[in-house]
């Protein structure tokens, strides 16, 4: 009898925030059973659905309503928002966006892996410089 493995405990959503609130997050109601989670300038939104948590994308910068996700231009990282607000990422906020994806998925209680365990993660990459990639090559002189 004392070789039986313990149960794990099965978690509701509302654990779930309990746990992120206990770790220094706060949880406000956005609408629609979309809960924003932030801590230190950084969002990131969850919702409940079939007891699974699904997120909204990935984490980012508040900036005023809206979440901006990290885009990496290649020269330069940037966060932009979904109605198209861009601002420049400093040093400060990407290290502080790391802490926040690593600590929210810890409270969650998701697996963290090695590569984004590295460092911050963009949620687009446009640094593709080959000339005329996106609108379709010219007529060359031969053609």
């Amino acid at each position: 009898m004392f070789f039986r493995r313990k149960r794990i405990p099965t978690l509701t959503f509302s654990d779930r925030l309990d746990a992120l609130k206990r770790s220094g997050f706060t949880a406000v109601p956005v609408g629609d059973g979309w809960v924003r989670v932030a801590r230190g300038g950084c969002a990131f939104d969850l919702k409940e659905e079939g007891g699974v948590v699904r997120g909204s994308g990935r984490a980012g910068l508040s900036m005023g309503t809206e979440i901006g996700e990290l885009v990496d231009g290649g020269f330069q990282k940037f966060f932009q928002t979904p109605s198209g607000k861009r601002q420049p990422a400093t040093a400060d906020e990407l290290k502080a966006l790391h802490a926040f994806e690593e600590d929210l998925k810890e409270g969650l209680g998701e697996e963290s892996y090695y590569n984004d365990s590295l460092g911050t993660v963009s949620a687009f990459y446009l640094y593709d410089r080959v000339k005329d990639r996106d609108r379709g090559v010219p007529k060359r002189v031969w053609e």
